[in-house]
């Protein structure tokens, strides 16, 4: 058997293991951390809309669910032939909404009894979405399109079918503008910016633009609708973190 000194020796060593280990990466935790300078920066980049989507839409009402249908069929189909025979393809058109409601008559109360509510009709909404690529025709495709039965609808989204030269210009001045910054505080602060650590961006998307929005009905038309694009506006933001030298 082991003298007791000896056992105690060994047990002394074993405990010392795991201490002596760990021994660097308490050094490494105690390791100051690398001053940084964190900034954001903003680009935009405007670009002319090359593309517009509107939604129109045909409300009927009638007596009987069947009528108003029929109505309302006949009408969006016009519109549709119209859009077509005007050089809009199928992929163009695409149906945003249908509806077939019943319309019911609230009467008022008699001595305080509450009436109960009177069917009157229903009424049938048909909402297509078009895509006009060629934005000369615009004022005249809503002018048509309400001659043929078109009577609500409007909003009017000015957009670019490719908007990535746009978006990676504000993208390069984003990134000039961070830079900028960074120098501007460093300057200030009396130190001097190091190399750039880390690059996040923020998913770019083109700022609202002004959108026209009317109820139209026939006799409110006699003449192209005036329509301005005007200039989409797209936006970057980049956070850009940079080292500062010792």
């Amino acid at each position: 058997m082991a003298p007791i000194y000896t056992r105690t020796v060994l047990m002394t060593a074993l405990l010392a293991l795991p201490l002596a280990a760990a021994a660097p990466a308490f050094a490494q935790e105690a390791k100051p951390r690398e001053p940084v300078i964190s900034v954001t920066g903003d680009g935009e980049s405007s670009v002319a809309p090359d593309m517009a989507i509107v939604n129109l839409a045909v409300v009927k009402q009638a007596k009987t669910a069947r009528e108003a249908l029929d109505e309302n069929n006949k009408a969006m189909n016009d519109v549709l032939a119209a859009l077509k025979s005007g050089g809009i393809a199928e992929r163009d058109l695409q149906t945003s909404g249908f509806s077939i409601q019943p319309q019911y008559n609230y009467p008022q109360p008699v001595d305080g009894q509450q009436q109960p509510p009177q069917l009157i009709g229903y009424q049938t909404i048909n909402s297509v979405t078009v895509r006009l690529r060629d934005l000369a025709k615009l004022g005249a495709v809503i002018d048509q399109s309400v001659t043929l039965g078109i009577n609500q609808g409007g909003d009017i989204q000015f957009t670019n079918d490719k908007p990535d030269a746009a978006i990676e210009e504000a993208r390069k001045a984003a990134v000039a503008d961070a830079v900028k910054r960074a120098k501007t505080l460093s300057e200030a602060a009396g130190v001097k910016l190091g190399r750039i650590l880390e690059i996040n961006e923020n998913v770019p998307r083109a700022m609202p633009q002004p959108v026209y929005r009317a109820t139209m009905m026939k006799e409110a038309s006699d003449a192209a609708v005036p329509v301005q694009g005007g200039e989409n506006n797209y936006n970057v933001s980049v956070t850009v973190t940079f080292a500062i030298e010792q």
